[in-house]
């Protein structure tokens, strides 16, 4: 979370709020959009002296601006210049899976079609964010440029994040479907 945050950052300097609500749309596959992991890694940051706040009233609210130092800079560079490394994806829901055979039926179909729900929300969700930066993409090779050129290989990236999430995502509906098909037929439903 700690890198998500200080490249987000990098970015534009934001608020506690301003960063859930960016995880939140379209990060929260990589790290938890809670507020209090977020919180965590702010604090972690701030004690390291990678990010730092001014403190503003807007409309009589008082708010933190989080900004990214010097150090924060360094950091992040050195991370994210780092050879990439396969790391151990972890989905407790299989633990579910797994265990499935224990839970009645009917409850099994449910949970199932409930998580299908929940997959396909978040899927359209981001499918909205990979229409979006298809847009902004196609303005700029007509000609209208939306995107500063120094951020126009970062948005190709964050682009393509994007893709890779809706793709996962759809992956797993089709995935379930496929196992919710297989119940049904078991249960002679089909």
């Amino acid at each position: 979370m700690e890198y998500i945050i200080l490249g987000l950052l990098l970015l534009s300097d934001r608020t506690i709020y301003g960063l859930r609500d960016r995880v939140g749309k379209g990060l929260h596959l990589m790290y938890s959009s809670s507020m209090g992991s977020i919180q965590a890694a702010v604090r972690k940051l701030l004690q390291h002296g990678y990010i730092q706040y001014k403190e503003l009233t807007e409309q009589g609210k008082h708010k933190k601006l989080y900004s990214i130092t010097e150090s924060g800079k360094a950091h992040f560079k050195e991370w994210v210049n780092r050879p990439m490394s396969q790391e151990n994806v972890k989905n407790p829901e299989l633990a579910k899976i797994y265990f499935m055979g224990f839970a009645d039926k009917e409850t099994r179909r449910r949970n199932i079609e409930q998580y299908l729900e929940d997959l396909r929300a978040r899927h359209h969700a981001l499918a909205a964010v990979c229409e979006e930066g298809e847009r902004l993409a196609v303005s700029e090779k007509g000609g209208k440029e939306t995107i500063p050129e120094e951020g126009r290989e970062i948005f190709a990236y964050q682009l393509a994040t994007a893709y890779y999430g809706r793709d996962f995502l759809q992956f797993h509906i089709a995935w379930y479907e496929k196992l919710l098909l297989e119940m049904q037929r078991k249960d002679g439903r089909i």
